[in-house]
Order: C-alpha cells, then sequence, then structure tokens
C-alpha cells in the first residue's frame, strides 16, 4: 500500500499529520441512508480509504471509496451526504463495466475517452438524485449544463456530447475508476484489502433492488427503472447467440488425441512414469441456413455475419466449420474460407430435416451444429448427436405456407434457442 493511501481499518505505521475527520463523514453517510433508506445498504458496503491524491471522493469497481481530508474539512456535511449517494449510484449502476463495454463498442481509447465516460455516467445520476432533503453539491454536473435533455443513460449522453470539458469544475470530474473503468493510481487494485467479491457486489445490488422494488414510491424514477433492470438487462441478440456458441463448442467431446506436450495429472500417482494428456481440438461447427422464400435478404445478411462470428468463436480455424444452405432440400456443404463467398441459394418451401441429414453425415461429424432460421419447418423427431444451438428469426402469430390450417412446431427441447433481432 502506498504512503499516501492507507486503509482505515488497519491504518499504517506512519499516519499523516492530518487524519480524515471520519467522525463528520460517518455522520455525512448515516444522514444519507436517513434520506435514502432504499440505498442504505449500498452505501454501508463501501470501505473508506484515506488518499489524499483524491481531488474529492471516488470509489473502484471493488467498493472501495477514497476520500480526501482536506475535501472532507471543507464541505458540510448535508453535501458530503450528496456526494457519498452520487459515489455508490457509480457501482450500484455498473457505470465501469458499461464504460468498458461501450468503449470496445464504439473505439473511445484513452483518459480523454474515460473522462468523457465519467461526465455522461456524472449526468445520468445527477438529473433526479437530489432533491427531496439531499442537498446538491457545489459543482455537481447536471445534463443543462451541457445542454442535454435529462433522463438519458450513460451510453447516449456519452455519444451526443463532444464540447471540452474545460469549462467545468475539474474536481468534479474525478469519481474514479467505479465510473469509468480506467484505473487509477491511487487503487489498491484487486488484491488490496477490504475489496468485494463479484458475488459480493451482486448481493448487494440485488438487495438495493428489491428494497426499491418493494416500496416503489420513494424512489425517482431513475431508480425505478434501475431496480426493473438490474438483473434483467436487455441483452443483443447478437451477444446471446455468441455466448450460446461458445458455450456449446466449450463442451466435452473436444478432445480426440494424446500429446506428452503437457503431462496429464494423473502422473503424479504413478511414479516413474510420464502419461499423456488428451489435447483438445478445435470445434467443429456445421451451420444450417434456411434459404426458403419466407427469409428475407437482410436475415440472410445477418446470417453470414454469424458465420463470421462463429469462425471467430472457434479460434479462427474456419475450417472446422461448414455451412449448408437448405430449403425445402439441403445444398452443397461448404467449407467456410470467406463467409461473404458461400453462396445462399433457395426459396420455396422450408425442410430443415434434409439440412440436419446433410450436416450431420459428414465425416468427421461435427460437434455442435447451428442453425439460422425463421422457425417455419418440420424438425427431426430425435435429437442429434451433438449440441444443436437455434438461432430463431422472429415471426408474428401468423402463419401461411400454401395451407390456411399449417402451424409450425416450435424448435425442439433439446435445442438452445436465441431469438436474432
Amino acid at each position: 500500500m502506498s504512503a499516501t493511501a492507507r486503509s482505515l481499518v488497519g491504518g499504517t505505521a506512519n499516519a499523516p499529520s492530518e487524519p480524515l475527520d471520519l467522525e463528520k463523514l460517518y455522520a455525512a453517510r448515516l444522514y444519507a441512508a436517513r434520506v435514502r433508506p432504499y440505498l442504505a445498504t449500498a452505501l454501508f458496503a463501501l470501505h473508506l480509504v484515506e488518499s489524499r491524491q483524491v481531488p474529492t471522493m471516488a470509489v473502484d469497481r471493488y467498493w472501495r471509496c477514497y476520500a480526501s481530508p482536506a475535501f472532507v474539512a471543507r464541505t458540510p456535511v448535508d453535501q458530503l451526504a450528496g456526494v457519498w449517494v452520487h459515489e455508490v449510484s457509480h457501482l450500484l449502476r455498473d457505470h465501469h463495466g458499461r464504460g468498458d463495454r461501450l468503449a470496445r463498442e464504439i473505439g473511445l481509447e484513452g483518459p480523454a475517452a474515460r473522462l468523457r465516460m465519467n461526465i455522461a455516467a456524472d449526468c445520468e445520476i445527477n438529473d433526479d438524485v437530489y432533491g427531496e432533503d439531499l442537498t446538491c453539491p457545489t459543482g455537481a454536473i447536471r445534463p443543462e449544463m451541457l445542454q442535454l435533455p435529462e433522463g438519458l443513460l450513460m451510453e447516449e449522453y456519452v455519444r451526443r456530447y463532444r464540447s471540452h470539458p474545460g469549462h467545468l469544475e475539474a474536481a468534479w470530474l474525478e469519481c474514479g475508476s467505479g465510473a469509468d473503468g480506467l484505473d487509477r493510481p491511487w487503487d489498491l487494485g484487486p488484491d488490496g484489502g477490504h475489496g468485494l467479491t463479484a458475488q459480493e457486489r451482486d448481493a448487494v445490488r440485488f438487495r438495493v433492488a428489491e428494497g426499491i422494488r418493494g416500496r416503489p414510491g420513494t424512489a425517482p424514477a431513475g431508480w425505478k427503472r434501475w431496480a426493473e433492470e438490474a438483473f434483467h438487462p436487455p441483452q443483443p441478440w447478437r451477444q446471446l447467440l455468441g455466448a450460446a456458441v461458445r458455450s456449446a463448442v466449450s463442451g466435452a467431446g473436444a478432445g480426440e488425441d494424446y500429446s506428452y506436450g503437457r503431462p496429464a495429472r494423473r502422473s503424479a500417482g504413478v511414479p516413474g512414469a510420464l502419461l499423456p494428456s488428451l489435447r483438445r481440438r478445435p470445434p467443429r461447427v456445421s451451420v444450417i441456413i434456411d434459404t426458403s422464400g419466407s427469409v428475407s435478404d437482410d436475415e440472410l445478411g445477418s446470417a453470414l455475419l454469424e458465420v463470421a462470428a462463429i469462425g471467430r468463436a472457434v479460434g479462427g480455424r474456419r475450417d472446422q466449420v461448414t455451412v449448408v444452405p437448405c430449403n425445402a432440400a439441403a445444398q452443397a456443404v461448404h467449407r467456410l474460407c470467406r463467409a461473404e463467398g458461400i453462396p445462399l441459394i433457395g426459396g420455396g418451401g422450408t425442410d430443415l430435416r434434409t439440412g440436419f441429414h446433410a450436416a450431420l453425415r459428414g465425416h468427421p461429424r461435427p460437434d455442435v451444429v447451428v442453425v439460422l432460421t425463421d422457425g417455419q419447418t418440420p424438425w427431426p423427431s430425435a435429437a442429434p448427436a451433438c449440441r444443436t444451438v437455434v438461432g430463431l428469426f422472429p415471426r408474428p402469430i401468423r402463419y401461411s405456407e400454401h395451407r390456411a390450417e399449417y402451424r409450425p412446431s416450435a424448435p425442439p427441447q433439446w435445442a438452445r434457442v436465441v431469438t436474432i433481432g
């Protein structure tokens, strides 16, 4: 631990001459819990760490709260209560995790981009967290200061905000790695003391969400929305489909040869003998694409994107991926070289049973079958001898394939189904 940061539980041998005013800070936290009782669990889950590097107060992703003695000394208790609520809101709303995902999604890099995320996260919190006996701290950033509307999420504010923050109070642009995901010099990191585990952090969020949902009349609209979505977040279908495929290809059955490059663990039980370990090979994946007339060109384009993503999911071994275009009958089985070079020829009716037959009769047999379809097809009567993932293009609850009484059967129970779109 650095000389400028010390845990308030254990302390250090060389304590600074002007210690943190714990009584004042704890009084502010108690006041915050009284006026925002639904946040009390989260407020008291934070572990205080004194730091002279922090301009005001900041949090890390492990639920440590770093506080500047000078800032605490000059700030009234009612405003400190507002800071407590502000900092814990960053953690409850997972701004560090969302910031990491957003940075990957739209290509944001460097401290300037993370500062923009911190500003956007502050706007998401501050538009409705204050008032009702909770004082807004001096210099807190609100959306109207940036000529932005209220009620948006951090991701929306990031996309809308482009100005340089030089006109804003610099101290309020430092809420720590818990606000934007960028590690700070004062962070104690994952190996530091008194951090919460991932399970403990989820437990705190769950208790706060349940408290808000149990008494919905006491929380602002932003917190109600958070409580509803905290453990049922809307997830993009592409991420869900990718997760389903990765789960399938990482299953058992992908080891077929032995290697002495890495000795088996059971060698320890046979002194003097070196036993080979089972070497995992890249899994073989067969993708069946529905090319019937009921599947649009846009959906076929999405299917090709998924084929390319599956090639990446198996470690770039495209020779392990085959594609079977299928309508009423299966077309030729194609090895994956470039997804855009696969001919998706079809039209007419649908019978993906022929696609399953073509995929499974190949040699060697696939470990995973991925089906991209609108579901308007008969399915095999028995589960294939491998895992099956179905990417389902959504359709309204009315069907007509030449017969008014026709109703397609739902995907079978033995398939992992993800709705696309």
